[in-house]
């Protein structure tokens, strides 16, 4: 007799990591800008499945909703500003520096990725916050906690750099249309 399969409940995240190598690659085949920037929509949902399979829904909801939504919607209006919405004639021309880059980033991959893949890869010692403390914590609390107490700085500054980025994406789009 067949053995069936037995369908695995969280068979989306499994396949996660798939779905953005495939959102990653399709992106050098799109010609429009507006559809270029609009693709990591799908590689942002592939990382919140990610952090489903890490057991950290709230960072998987945080990250849809944030970059998803929000940052994406800064993007691609700041996309639809610039742009002449006519597909890109970007000649791509292999000389000896892309080549050297190519091969560099090649070598840098393959050690990266053999790190990984090593067998007696042990894990180091506890951080500040081990498993069992955000669970006695609750990990909501806590990055709410970190966020507004000890990262508010770095915070700020990020809101700070966008909203600059914004204005300043708006000034140029005022000028190329005056």
């Amino acid at each position: 007799k067949k053995k069936k399969k037995k369908k695995k409940k969280n068979d989306f995240f499994e396949k996660s990591p798939n779905w953005l190598k495939t959102m990653a690659m399709r992106r050098e085949g799109i010609k429009r800008m507006f559809w270029q920037g609009l693709d990591p929509v799908g590689s942002f949902f592939c990382l919140g499945g990610f952090y489903v399979m890490l057991n950290a829904e709230f960072v998987a909801v945080i990250q849809v909703l944030v970059y998803a939504g929000a940052i994406m919607v800064l993007f691609l209006f700041v996309l639809m500003l610039l742009s002449n919405n006519e597909p890109s004639q970007v000649a791509v021309k292999w000389d000896a520096a892309k080549m050297l880059a190519v091969i560099i980033t090649g070598g840098i991959f393959i050690q990266v990725a053999s790190i990984f893949s090593d067998s007696a890869l042990t894990l180091g010692e506890k951080g500040n916050y081990p498993l069992e403390k955000i669970e006695e914590i609750g990990s909501i609390t806590l990055i709410g906690q970190l966020l507004f107490t000890e990262y508010v700085l770095p915070f700020e500054i990020i809101s700070i750099l966008l909203l600059v980025a914004v204005i300043g994406a708006v000034v140029i789009a005022k000028r190329r249309f005056n």
